[in-house]
């Protein structure tokens, strides 16, 4: 187990080169986001995936989000893409927006029981988008033990996770763009698969940093449950 300061360019640099190798080997990085921490795993390794979820202690019930460096891995991932969304992530992307969608069955990847959905987020900060560049989709979990507090510091993560994570990126403490209050609640996360059908709506599934009337304001009262 390692822990490098992102904020000292040295580090930044090995930690970095020690992230993508562990990832490229199927093991866990913690990596800052701008709502929590977050711990990742290649996102296309089964074996990667599931040491994810024995390290938070989840089931295959609960698959984890995939964070994506750019729109144009959004498209690569979804089988579509409904114009609601398409405004949700020109207004809130990169930043604390988690949006399911139907995933391409093209896609060789064992997220757990999806049920052929993904959920997907870009992330603002620096860090993660940095290494998503280098690495491509990650599948990325808040770095906490199941039923215990998000992470807003690679401390907390490491007390929780501890030699279960290879490399720890210590990007200070996340989540300061957002309302204090729901800086822990993670990323707002909402349901499109629906809206492929002509009177489908979006579901917020999760109240998160986002404010659900931001989210009703862009997509509109009338497509929303």
């Amino acid at each position: 187990m390692s822990v490098f300061d992102t904020a000292d360019a040295a580090q930044l640099l090995e930690g970095m080169r020690l992230a993508r190798a562990a990832l490229t080997r199927g093991e866990l990085v913690v990596v800052p986001t701008d709502t929590v921490y977050g711990v990742a795993a290649d996102a296309f390794s089964a074996a990667a995936v599931q040491r994810l979820l024995d390290a938070k202690g989840r089931d295959r019930t609960a698959p984890p989000p995939v964070l994506v460096p750019g729109l144009p891995t959004l498209d690569a991932l979804a089988e579509s893409v409904p114009e609601p969304v398409r405004a949700l992530v020109d207004e809130f992307w990169p930043g604390g927006l988690t949006v399911i969608l139907r995933a391409r069955s093209t896609l060789d990847w064992d997220l757990g029981e999806t049920r052929g959905t993904v959920a997907l987020r870009m992330p603002s900060e620096r860090v993660a988008l940095e290494l998503l560049a280098e690495t491509g989709p990650l599948a990325v979990s808040s770095a906490n033990k199941t039923g215990q507090p998000a992470a807003t510091t690679a401390q907390e993560a490491e007390a929780q996770l501890g030699d279960a994570i290879a490399v720890y990126l210590d990007a200070g403490e996340s989540a300061v763009g957002y309302d204090p209050e729901h800086a822990r609640s993670g990323s707002t996360i909402v349901d499109a698969t629906a809206l492929d059908h002509p009177d489908g709506k979006l579901r917020i599934v999760r109240h998160g940093v986002i404010p659900d009337e931001e989210i009703i304001r862009v997509v509109g009262a009338e497509r929303c449950a």
